[in-house]
């Protein structure tokens, strides 16, 4: 047995109506990530310096030494870009979320201070701007808890939402952990918000973006001019502003750093953007907390028994009848590596097939014949089981006259006698008439296609029985 633990299927078709405050058709969440004085740097007691998000090609580390101009790119994101952007943002009345690294915050203490005297939301970014992924789980969880501290030292108050940005594949699950945050955006997998859980603790998850985002003016391929930034962000808006118009409101994260949109020429794309978002109506910004419990209050998590984490006994007792009397299909699927994507009923629909096609042809007319008579001297006895009994009288069949009762007698007898096991169809696709028609025209099959649709049948009808389980 194996499980799977990546959620491949979200929201699936029919994702939750975000009902954004005032019906808005889309939200806009713009994120200004504020690492200067937190990356990588001999000074910060690091081994090298950054080679990340700047505008010097080609840009490496370099080990033993400061590197000048990879600290001054930094600094000009403190001391030119920041206020820049403040004045952009504060001008025309737009929340702001701040990803701020809790030692670049604690070097920049005006900025802080504008930051709060604007009412921005300032999210922990860390407690340096540098790569988690080789720490140990010990390392790591010791540097969320020194970010939070020093954050709170820094800005008089917690963070309320994290984002590592270069995290680990146990990031979430420790920030998670520590009870703290109200939001995390250490995913990228979705345009709306969502649940995940982590033992007792039921996290919402912001997802943010890598791709409209300012950083692709520092990587290959990426944008070369303002404009490039200003046309990709005018398309995601329009084609979610669409969605939003058709009843499918979605969120727009647009994630920003000082040094790279903080210079003029890239700048420019960002207002031109701003100017068409600010044009339509219905269009909510945000600040990533505000999202966040705006979702919890409207979508609030529930946690329910999930068949991928069940044990095997727990599984088959519940899942062991799907399949007519044959519990061996439940223990089969059980073994097969589960996740996320058969928590659903469609999902653990597919995994019990699976296990029912990779049997031998004589266990699956095993199953077959399992299947009782539509009609017929068990459902007369009141001995069907509780599924079938259900599932006959939902096409009346357990109201047939008399005529009908003979003629599924005669027909169940003939097609038996035939074939080597009984006529099976999803009644609850069907109505008295229709099963009876399939039934006069499939009892002249070969056997062998009436086996393969047989096994079809069966596979639907629990298909269907799953849906009265899962969602």
């Amino acid at each position: 047995m194996t499980r799977y633990p990546r959620n491949l299927t979200g929201y699936g078709p029919t994702p939750p109506d975000a009902a954004w405050p005032g019906g808005a058709k889309i939200a806009i969440s713009l994120v200004l990530n504020y690492e200067e004085g937190g990356e990588n740097c001999l000074l910060h007691g690091d081994a090298n310096s950054e080679g990340f998000l700047s505008d010097i090609p080609g840009a490496q580390p370099w080990p033993g030494m400061r590197h000048w101009n990879m600290e001054s790119i930094y600094d000009y994101g403190a001391r030119a870009g920041f206020w820049r952007l403040h004045r952009l943002f504060t001008g025309r009345g737009l929340p702001v979320t701040i990803y701020g690294v809790a030692t670049a915050l604690a070097r920049s203490p005006e900025q802080v201070a504008s930051m709060k005297a604007a009412a921005w939301e300032i999210a922990s970014h860390g407690l340096k701007w540098v790569e988690h992924r080789d720490m140990s789980e010990a390392e790591e969880r010791a540097a969320i808890l020194e970010a939070i501290r020093l954050h709170a030292e820094v800005t008089g108050a917690p963070p309320q939402g994290w984002y590592t940005g270069r995290c680990s594949v146990n990031t979430v699950r420790l920030a998670a952990e520590t009870g703290q945050f109200e939001w995390i955006s250490d995913t990228y997998d979705d345009d709306l918000p969502h649940w995940m859980e982590f033992g007792p603790r039921d996290q919402l998850i912001l997802p943010y973006t890598l791709e409209a985002n300012d950083m692709r003016f520092a990587t290959a391929p990426g944008w070369v001019t303002g404009g490039d930034f200003e046309s990709y962000l005018k398309d995601a808006f329009d084609v979610l502003y669409a969605e939003g118009q058709a009843g499918a409101p979605r969120m727009l994260s647009i994630g920003l750093h000082c040094r790279l949109i903080g210079r003029p020429g890239k700048l420019a794309g960002l207002m031109r953007f701003l100017d068409h978002a600010q044009a339509h109506e219905g269009v909510w910004f945000a600040r990533r907390i505000d999202i966040a419990r705006h979702w919890a209050a409207t979508h609030p998590h529930q946690r329910r028994e999930r068949p991928s984490q069940m044990d095997r006994s727990s599984f088959v007792a519940q899942f062991g009848s799907i399949y007519e009397h044959s519990p061996w299909v439940a223990e089969a699927a059980h073994a097969l590596e589960l996740g996320p994507a058969h928590d659903s009923a469609l999902g653990l629909a597919n995994a019990l097939a699976r296990a029912f096609r990779a049997a031998a042809p004589e266990q699956r007319l095993a199953v077959l014949r399992a299947h009782p008579d539509l009609a017929g001297k068990l459902a007369a006895a009141r001995r069907l089981t509780p599924e079938s009994t259900h599932e006959q009288a939902s096409a009346g069949l357990d109201a047939l006259t008399d005529a009908e009762r003979s003629s599924f007698q005669r027909l169940n007898t003939a097609y038996v006698e035939k074939h080597g096991f009984p006529f099976i169809i999803a009644v609850r696709d069907n109505t008295r008439a229709s099963i009876l028609s399939a039934f006069e025209t499939r009892i002249d099959n070969d056997s062998a296609t009436e086996f393969a649709t047989a096994c079809a049948q069966v596979e639907r009808i629990a298909e269907l029985r799953l849906k009265d389980m899962l969602p």
